[in-house]
C-alpha cells in the first residue's frame, strides 16, 4: 500500500526573519513540487525547506500541493488559547514594581498579551517570573536570537539545580509562551525535550485525622475554611472563589464556577458544614465571598494553607497538612465508601478518569480483599 504524501508547515526564524517552515520525508514528487516554489531554500540547522514567511508564498505551497500533497497545518496556525475566567486578570502590579538594577524585566508586549488572553492570575505570575528567570540567564543576548539550543541548555542548568519537573514544564510553557504566543510563531520550539512526568501517589490522612483538625481550629471562620476544603473536594483557589450565591441548600450542592480549566461543576455540602456556615454568616457577615478577608474581599491562599498546616500541627499530626491533601482525601474516603469512580470524578472536576483512577492506588479498599502472603 502507498503511503500518503504530506507536508508540515512550521515556523521558523532564520536570521531574525519569520519563515515557513516545510518537513517531510524524503520523496522525489514532493522534492519536484517544491523547486516549483519561487525563493525555496534548505536549511541544515532545522533539517527542513523553508521560505519566507508571506500570505503569498502560503498560498503558493497550498496551491502547488493541491490534489498530490496533503499539508499538515496543525503546527502552523494558532490554537485559541484564551480563557474565560471570572476574576479579573492583574499585571499592574509587574509594571510597577521595583527592579534591581541591571535587572531584565518582561518584555510589555509580554504582559499585554497575557491580559488579552485573559490567563488566570496564578499563570500570569508564574510565566512572568519564570520567563524573567530564563531571560536574565541570557541578559547579554537578544531574545529573538536564542535558539533551541541555547534553551536546551538552560534546562540542563535547571535540572542540574535539581529543579522539580513540575518547575522544568512551566519554564519551558513561559518560554514558549513568548516564542509562539507573543511572537506570533506556534510551535517554533518543537524539538524540545520535556522531563517524563512524575507519578506520585497522593498523600491522603484518614477521616479520623480530618475530624481533629476541625477540632483543632482557632475559630469557627478556620473551621469553616477547613470543613469545605475537605467536605466537598475544593481546590484552595475554588474556594477563595466561592460565593455566597453558589451555596444551594434546597439540592444540598455548592457550585464551583470556573474550576480548573474553566469549567464549572457542582460538588457535595456536608449537612454539618452548613450549620457551621448559618453561624459563622451571622457573625461574619460575608458581603460577596464566603471566605472573606478581616475588611472584605477575598481571603488569601497563603492564609488558608497556614490554617491547614497548624490545625493538623496542633492536632497531632506527624506528616505536614496541605489544603489539596484535603482534596485527596476527600475523593479516596468517598471510594473506600463504595462511590463509584464515574461520580468521584465528577465531584472532582476531572477530565479524564484516568486522573481520577490514582486514586484507587491509595484507597484501603482496593487491598482489604488480599490476604498478605506471610498470614496465608
Amino acid at each position: 500500500m502507498e503511503r500518503k504524501r504530506s507536508v508540515t508547515l512550521k515556523h521558523l526564524l532564520i536570521n531574525d526573519k519569520k519563515c515557513i517552515g516545510i518537513q517531510f520525508y524524503t520523496d522525489k514528487v514532493i522534492q519536484a513540487l517544491l523547486k516549483e516554489i519561487p525563493g525555496i531554500k534548505w536549511s541544515n540547522e532545522f533539517n527542513m525547506a523553508y521560505l519566507p514567511n508571506s500570505k503569498s508564498h502560503l498560498d503558493k505551497i497550498f496551491q502547488i500541493f493541491r490534489g498530490v500533497v496533503w499539508v499538515n497545518c496543525n503546527f502552523f496556525y494558532e490554537k485559541n488559547l484564551s480563557q474565560n475566567h471570572n476574576e479579573p486578570v492583574n499585571v499592574e502590579w509587574f509594571r510597577k514594581r521595583e527592579l534591581k538594577q541591571n535587572y531584565r524585566s518582561c518584555p510589555e508586549e509580554y504582559l499585554v498579551k497575557l491580559e488579552i488572553k485573559k490567563y488566570a492570575n496564578n499563570t500570569v505570575k508564574s510565566y512572568v517570573s519564570l520567563f524573567e528567570v530564563f531571560i536574565n540567564f541570557f541578559n547579554e543576548k537578544k531574545l529573538s536570537t536564542i535558539n533551541d539550543e541555547d534553551i536546551r541548555l538552560y534546562l540542563q542548568k535547571l535540572v542540574q539545580e535539581n529543579r522539580s519537573n513540575s518547575y522544568i514544564n512551566q519554564s519551558i510553557n513561559s518560554i514558549k509562551f513568548y516564542y509562539e504566543i507573543v511572537l506570533g510563531m506556534p510551535n517554533r520550539f518543537y524539538s524540545i525535550d520535556r522531563p517524563r512526568k512524575e507519578k506520585k501517589l497522593p498523600q491522603v490522612i484518614s477521616k479520623s485525622e480530618v475530624m481533629k483538625i476541625l477540632d483543632n481550629t482557632n475559630n469557627l471562620k478556620h473551621r469553616c475554611i477547613v470543613g469545605l476544603l475537605y467536605s466537598a473536594g475544593l481546590r484552595r483557589n475554588e474556594l477563595i472563589n466561592l460565593k455566597l450565591s453558589d451555596i444551594d441548600s434546597n439540592r444540598m450542592l455548592i457550585r464551583i464556577e470556573s474550576g480548573k480549566g474553566n469549567k464549572d461543576r457542582y460538588s457535595l455540602l456536608s449537612n454539618q458544614i452548613l450549620d457551621d456556615l448559618r453561624i459563622y454568616y451571622k457573625k461574619w457577615r460575608p458581603k460577596k465571598y464566603i471566605i472573606e478577608g478581616q475588611y472584605g474581599g477575598q481571603y488569601s491562599g497563603q492564609s488558608i494553607a497556614v490554617i491547614v498546616t497548624r490545625a493538623a500541627k496542633k492536632a497531632g499530626i506527624r506528616i505536614r497538612v496541605t489544603p489539596h491533601m484535603l482534596r485527596h482525601s476527600f475523593a479516596t474516603h468517598l471510594l473506600e465508601a463504595g462511590v463509584d469512580l464515574r461520580q468521584i470524578q465528577v465531584l472532582l472536576g476531572h477530565s479524564s478518569s484516568k486522573t481520577t483512577e490514582i486514586y484507587t492506588h491509595v484507597a484501603t479498599s482496593t487491598f482489604s480483599s488480599i490476604k498478605n502472603p506471610l498470614d496465608l
